[in-house]
């Protein structure tokens, strides 16, 4: 059954919308979502506040989203920055090095962006590629793996000595819920184009990912710059615990 409240939710215009869109209409879903859309509405407009105390004191925001592939970071920070002023944010989301690149200390196309006064950064990966996603797949030699595991605390140390608030985020899904999303896009024909090798790899590689994750958090999750892991096969629960905790972590009130 349906609270008075939800009946209400489901006869505005937006549910409708939804409903009719449905092959098979969910009311229950349907009701759900609008709750949802609610409540993140809110919390978008709570970090409307954040960035304008981050522009008024010229502070500089690094918010980090990692995870395994298909884990949701993209709509994480879609969710996270849909009613940002786009003057004082940007979204990085970097492809892969260039032969330049490559030849680079590894940190340096990172460093590039990284914020302004009174700007945040939100990264759609980061340089934590380097503790998963290459090793797993041969990206990267063992040396460079040991190199870049044994540089990255002292480089986050002094991103915070020099002023920034580093959030690092990991969104962590089931493998069930990985490989029902490979499914839901592969079965998608508008779809199927976004996935590459590493994302078709990505399931029979579990055990890979997961062996180099933990090394991950054990090796870079210090006091200083922890991890903050979220269960992510609920991207609605995603996106609120997501805004929730970076108001908890900017003390804009």
């Amino acid at each position: 059954m349906f609270s008075d409240k939800e009946l209400k939710l489901l006869s505005s215009s937006r549910a409708i919308e939804y409903l009719l869109r449905a092959d098979k209409p969910d009311f229950r879903d349907v009701a759900d979502q609008m709750i949802y859309e609610q409540k993140l509405i809110k919390l978008q407009a709570e970090l409307i506040k954040a960035q304008n105390w981050v522009v008024d004191n010229e502070e500089r925001v690094v918010v980090i989203v990692e995870g395994r592939e298909f884990a949701g970071k993209g709509d994480a920070v879609r969710a996270f920055t849909d009613h940002l002023n786009p003057r004082s944010m940007r979204v990085v989301a970097l492809q892969k090095p260039s032969p330049k690149e490559q030849g680079q200390w590894y940190f340096k196309r990172y460093i590039q962006q990284l914020p302004e006064r009174g700007e945040i950064a939100f990264f759609d990966r980061s340089w934590y590629n380097r503790a998963i996603v290459e090793p797993v797949n041969g990206f990267c030699t063992p040396d460079e793996y040991e190199r870049f595991m044994n540089e990255v605390n002292y480089f986050e140390k002094m991103l915070i000595g020099d002023g920034i608030r580093l959030m690092k985020f990991y969104l962590s899904i089931t493998q069930d819920e990985q490989k029902k999303r490979i499914e839901g896009i592969r079965q998608d024909p508008l779809r199927r184009w976004e996935l590459s090798p590493v994302d078709l790899n990505a399931l029979k590689l579990w055990d890979a990912y997961t062996h180099y994750k933990k090394e991950m958090f054990r090796r870079t999750g210090g006091e200083a710059n922890p991890w903050i892991k979220i269960k992510a096969n609920d991207k609605r629960k995603l996106h609120l615990q997501g805004i929730r905790r970076i108001l908890k972590e900017l003390p804009y009130k």
